[in-house]
């Protein structure tokens, strides 16, 4: 039996008559996942006020790994093919090493709501890593938005830092952060197309298990020699992050972007830094300045304009009276 849970039939996302029936699916399991996401960087935060950034790295990893395991014993999943398993480790690279490791060290040095309006970036990232590895052509607005997106924050950065225009003060926990956001925009992408084959599902719990025989060991290991202090705020931080940021949050994640395509459904994270800044201030009692909703907003109008102007490269060419999807719109939805 191998279970295909939210995956979609390549050929199916492709048509425009039938697209019109998993759209709705996509864009609601992506709207679960971008809520399941916000919460990420405060709960990171919480554990990493008692847990240092590799450890909690390491342990989210395994133990999210073992349930992942426990996942596809239940549902009997077959092994996915041999080019499969490499995407998936290429996949896990990023999205279970890289993004939280990077984001842990900036989470030690940054607030969350700085941190969520690096991660605004992300969905330009996401397209532009899809873009290259479907080996298509994007416009020239996408990459206007995309420049001008970057600028906006560089800027803000700059006049928020203590020594302002006059240094280029930038620090090590907003380059930590920039590092994390390329890294899930490239597990995204990666996850992403091989979730419309094999389900998000198992896309995530594949990705984690395969990393299994690395993250266990330097779990071990980190335990042993890492700083572990407990309280009851750290413990629920990485229950969280384990358990849905790390794991169940990407069912819902990789279902929309597989149902609804990674540019479309990737849209909706221009949302996620606003929804965290607002969780941060709640939960972490942070107090961003009023200049930080400003950009956060600016930052997902740009990214807005990135991806419609994607989407017209992608749809199919109008006005010629034939339903069948143009040879782009196969390129990016069936790699």
């Amino acid at each position: 039996m191998r279970a295909k849970d939210n995956s979609s039939p390549e050929m199916r996302i492709a048509d425009n008559a039938d697209r019109s029936r998993v759209l709705p699916a996509g864009f609601l399991l992506g709207g679960l996942g971008v809520l399941a996401f916000s919460f990420s960087l405060p709960a990171n935060k919480l554990a990493v006020a008692g847990i240092d950034a590799f450890t909690v790295t390491a342990l989210r990893a395994a133990l999210a790994g073992l349930l992942a395991l426990a996942y596809l014993l239940v549902v009997r999943a077959s092994v996915p093919g041999r080019g499969d398993l490499a995407a998936l480790v290429c996949s896990g690279l990023g999205v279970v090493v890289g993004f939280p490791l990077f984001s842990s060290l900036a989470l030690e040095r940054i607030d969350s709501a700085t941190a969520a309006v690096i991660l605004g970036l992300l969905p330009a990232l996401t397209a532009t890593f899809a873009a290259l590895l479907g080996g298509e052509r994007l416009p020239w607005l996408f990459w206007a938005a995309t420049g001008a997106g970057a600028v906006v924050l560089i800027a803000y950065l700059l006049s928020a830092s203590p020594s302002g225009l006059s240094g280029f003060a930038l620090g090590w926990g907003h380059l930590w952060m920039f590092l994390a956001t390329v890294s899930a925009g490239f597990g995204y992408a990666v996850g992403g197309t091989v979730a419309k084959r094999i389900g998000g599902a198992q896309s995530i719990s594949w990705s984690l298990v395969l990393l299994m025989p690395l993250s266990i060991p330097v779990a071990v290991v980190a335990l042993i020699g890492g700083t572990v202090t407990l309280t009851a705020s750290v413990v629920a931080g990485m229950v969280y992050i384990t358990v849905i940021s790390q794991f169940l949050g990407f069912f819902a994640w990789y279902g929309g972007l597989a149902r609804g395509g990674i540019a479309r459904i990737g849209q909706l994270q221009q949302i996620q830094p606003l929804l965290t800044i607002v969780w941060s201030a709640l939960i972490l009692g942070e107090r961003p300045d009023a200049w930080i909703y400003l950009v956060g907003i600016v930052l997902g109008l740009l990214v807005w304009i990135a991806q419609r102007a994607r989407l017209r490269t992608t749809d199919v060419s109008p006005n010629t009276g034939d339903t069948s999807p143009s040879p782009r719109v196969e390129v990016a939805l069936r790699h």
